[in-house]
């Protein structure tokens, strides 16, 4: 028993050209979406920042409430998850551990502060104090 192949009339598949032409129109919206949606990111990043340091804020509010005074510089923010042995600690005062900021980067918790208090601090994309754009700090005394 022999299986003939039957001829087909009409075109089968794309042609070299309408791929090429598809690939370039694929192309040309991904040059002009790509740098609008890569200009949301940054605020988004900067948004998120201010958001988790006004969260450690409330935190922070709430363990000078219950022990008389801020975690220092060395117990940082951690004291807010773990008892740094602080009289009247009730927490952990944040329900999950200390993120990094969203730049992968960690916080800089600073007690006393630049205003008394504490200062929390995100330096942005380049990691590094200063900067401007995507690399301006988020400060806890700006939010």
């Amino acid at each position: 028993m022999v299986k003939r192949m039957k001829k087909r009339d009409g075109q089968a598949g794309f042609t070299l050209m309408e791929l090429l032409v598809v690939l370039v129109i694929v192309g040309l919206l991904a040059a002009i979406v790509g740098p609008i949606l890569f200009q949301r990111i940054s605020p988004a990043k900067t948004t998120a920042a201010r958001a988790q340091i006004e969260s450690f804020s409330t935190a922070l509010d709430t363990f000078l409430i219950d022990t008389g005074q801020y975690p220092t510089t060395e117990q940082g923010l951690n004291a807010l998850r773990l008892n740094p042995g602080a009289p009247g600690w009730n927490g952990p005062y944040l329900r999950k551990e200390v993120p990094a900021d969203p730049w992968g980067n960690l916080y800089i918790y600073r007690a006393p502060g630049r205003s008394g208090g504490y200062e929390i601090l995100s330096l942005g994309a380049d990691g590094l104090e200063g900067g401007a754009g995507d690399a301006a700090d988020v400060q806890s005394w700006q939010n």
